[in-house]
């Protein structure tokens, strides 16, 4: 059996209910109602309706999703998706007009790097605190 290397598509007529697992790339465009698991990239087209929790390694939200999101590595939440549920993250980027309800919590995506003698970066939420850390840590270079 030959290698996909592509990107696996299910298209906006596709309706699942259930548990879908993949290995590389995904994109959907389609309905589904169920939990979604991967080591991969996710796409979630404009066209989709995702109802469930979704864990993977990186994501782009162009629909819809009712559910928590936990990704290791980076997601996007594009400028006309709607997000309802948790957001957990090493990296987050929000397109102005993403419709967000919910928490984030951006953490550092390897919980080896963080040390217990301070670290390299907080494992938990970032707030007003690191924001301030990170300015006086700038100002001592200049």
């Amino acid at each position: 059996m030959p290698d996909n290397t592509g990107k696996d598509i299910l298209s906006k007529d596709v309706e699942i209910k259930g548990s879908i697992k993949f290995q590389k790339e995904l994109m959907i465009d389609g309905k589904v109602e169920g939990e979604i698991h991967s080591d991969g990239v996710l796409t979630i087209g404009e066209n989709a309706d995702i109802r469930g929790e979704i864990k993977t390694k990186s994501i782009t939200v162009y629909g819809k999703v009712q559910g928590n999101i936990t990704v290791g590595e980076r997601c996007e939440l594009k400028s006309r998706c709607t997000l309802q549920g948790d957001l957990k993250a090493a990296r987050l980027v929000i397109e102005d007009g993403a419709t967000f309800i919910g928490k984030s919590e951006v953490t550092s995506g390897k919980p080896s790097a963080v040390s217990s003698n301070g670290g390299t970066r907080p494992e938990s939420s970032r707030n007003d605190e690191s924001t301030v850390s990170t300015k006086a840590a700038l100002a001592g270079r200049a």
